[in-house]
């Protein structure tokens, strides 16, 4: 089964361990503080890449990335994309969405609010404090989304 790659706040750093854990997605997101056009450019040899932009996206990653998205990943679900999710302004639930992508934070996080997921897939980027590196799959599994932290370092789940 494929699944979507979730990852954020790579900093300019892309880790070999996120790429094997992100190999067989057939879409990947990130959720922005991308840090050079390159990392964009590797994860597109895995599959499509959408991307917004995160507070630290300067020059060329600010002209080419927006700051938020809607992605459809799969049909009838629709998944928002932004980098702090303070500066949601709009209703998931009531736009419909399945999900809300963020990152920003650093920590991963999967939480459900009024039907709607909120994920932070953490950063598989250089580590900040003593949180995890980390990256997320997420798939569609009759019309719900399933959704799994995977852990770089260790290569296993949280």
């Amino acid at each position: 089964m494929s699944f979507i790659g979730l990852i954020s706040d790579t900093h300019g750093l892309l880790r070999p361990e996120a790429l094997t854990a992100l190999q067989g997605a057939s879409l990947i997101l990130h959720a922005g503080d991308v840090g050079n056009p390159d990392i964009l450019d590797a994860l597109e040899r895995i599959a499509p890449v959408r991307s917004v932009r995160g507070n630290t996206d300067f020059g060329a990653l600010r002209d080419r990335l927006p700051d938020t998205d809607v992605v459809a990943v799969a049909d009838g679900v629709n998944a928002y994309l932004l980098h702090i999710l303070d500066d949601l302004d709009l209703d998931p639930a009531a736009a419909g969405l399945k999900a809300v992508i963020y990152g920003h934070t650093h920590s991963p996080a999967i939480e459900r609010r009024d039907g709607v997921w909120y994920i932070n897939p953490g950063s598989a980027g250089p580590r900040r404090f003593k949180l995890p590196i980390t990256v997320a799959r997420m798939s569609v599994v009759g019309g719900e989304l399933e959704t799994e932290i995977v852990d770089i370092e260790s290569a296993g789940s949280l």
